[in-house]
């Protein structure tokens, strides 16, 4: 049984609001360990909560794709701009363009977009979650800075359909 893109957030909401300082969760398919920097309930938390196994340091953090929430944008400057589509941020976290410092971005200004492509990398909470797009058309801009904060529904890239 894997864990679809809701289950995962309402986990991590969960994770978030209950105060536990670490939670892993491991099935047939899927390993996941959620990190929180609270620490005032922890000794309170962990009466309730198994201890999780410890993970090595060398173990990269796994990916886990999510699918981008994408909406039609307003019509604000110009009827330019009402012609692109807006991929907005499915979760809170940390906005990443490529998979490490090293690699190239998923995508730039001008690149081409199908469906189920990655376009970016938002980390929550030490899990780092690839956003895939759900539409067909071309990168024309790029809203947010790589390694920069996001909130929910903030958008993230303007494509144009066309």
């Amino acid at each position: 049984m894997a864990m679809n893109k809701k289950e995962i957030e309402e986990l991590i909401k969960f994770v978030s609001k209950a105060g536990v300082s670490e939670v892993s969760l491991e099935m047939k398919d899927i390993k996941i360990t959620i990190k929180n920097s609270i620490s005032s309930r922890v000794e309170q938390a962990m009466t309730h909560v198994t201890a999780p196994m410890p993970i090595p340091a060398a173990v990269q953090p796994s990916i886990a794709p999510v699918a981008a929430v994408a909406t039609p944008t307003l019509k604000t400057g110009g009827e330019d701009e009402a012609k692109y589509i807006t991929i907005k941020s499915p979760m809170i976290g940390t906005f990443y363009r490529s998979p490490t410092p090293e690699k190239p971005n998923f995508v730039n200004v001008g690149d081409e977009i199908a469906p189920g492509k990655t376009i970016c990398i938002i980390e929550a909470m030490k899990l780092f979650n690839e956003i895939e797009s759900e539409h067909t058309g071309r990168i024309v801009k790029m809203l947010v800075e790589n390694a920069s904060p996001v909130e929910y529904d903030q958008p993230l890239f303007l494509i144009d359909p066309s």
